[in-house]
């Protein structure tokens, strides 16, 4: 009997010891195989599907575009155009519920080279009518002609409804004598000496129409020659 019970105790003994090779569950749950004297490949990395997976390093991993940076032809185009406000407007509209504001605003958009045009925008904040105005600007350019010194090649008239505006030319050194609304169309042209008045009405969308009829109806020496039928190498007599 004596021994029979030593035998089971040394059966218990060998059971409970870790060093017996049977399995045992890690910390993840899995069942793993015991090593001699230890975790054996319970460590990590070691096992095949008990360690975890380290994370991948951002050199083996394809990289990224830039976040939506825009081109340099766009940004250069943008540079392109000089942007002045006019005018900002307004509007109330009276409803059952109340007021109801939108507001408008009038801006001319010139290269600085001969080309120019007006716009309007109209919405319910200022910025967004502003916007709206840019891209009926850029829509409506007109080319017109710029003579030596900056200036205009001849005088001319330019009517809209009950306004005109005379464009007169310059020596170099004047600049531009005008109102605002009449200055920042021309600057935005390319125009640095020039004389103006304006006869009539003084409204500012008048005015900026006439003046923007005044500058289509301008010529240069080669145009007007062109027109009558004159050679280049022929005088023009009075």
């Amino acid at each position: 009997m004596a021994d029979n019970s030593d035998n089971k105790a040394g059966e218990s003994s060998s059971g409970s010891g870790r060093g017996d090779g049977a399995p045992r569950r890690s910390r993840g749950g899995t069942r793993v195989g015991g090593g001699d004297g230890g975790r054996g490949g319970a460590n990590r990395g070691d096992a095949g599907g008990g360690g975890r997976g380290g994370r991948g390093g951002r050199g083996d991993t394809m990289r990224r575009g830039g976040r939506g940076r825009k081109d340099r032809s766009e940004d250069s185009r943008e540079r392109e155009f000089q942007e002045t406000l006019i005018s900002v407007y307004r509007c109330s509209a009276t409803v059952k519920g109340g007021r109801r504001l939108s507001f408008g605003s009038l801006v001319c958009v010139g290269d600085g080279r001969g080309r120019v045009g007006i716009g309007y925008g109209k919405a319910k904040e200022v910025p967004g009518a502003f916007q709206k105005a840019i891209k009926a600007g850029r829509r409506a350019l007109k080319r017109f002609t710029i003579a030596t010194g900056g200036t205009i090649p001849h005088q001319i008239k330019g009517r809209f409804g009950a306004s005109q505006v005379v464009l007169i030319p310059a020596m170099p050194g004047t600049g531009v004598i005008a109102g605002m609304a009449v200055k920042a169309i021309l600057e935005a042209g390319g125009l640095t000496n020039v004389l103006t008045k304006v006869y009539g009405s003084t409204n500012t969308r008048n005015v900026v129409k006439a003046v923007m009829d005044a500058l289509e109806k301008l010529r240069s020496r080669e145009m007007t020659d062109t027109l009558r039928g004159l050679a280049k190498s022929e005088p023009v007599t009075a």
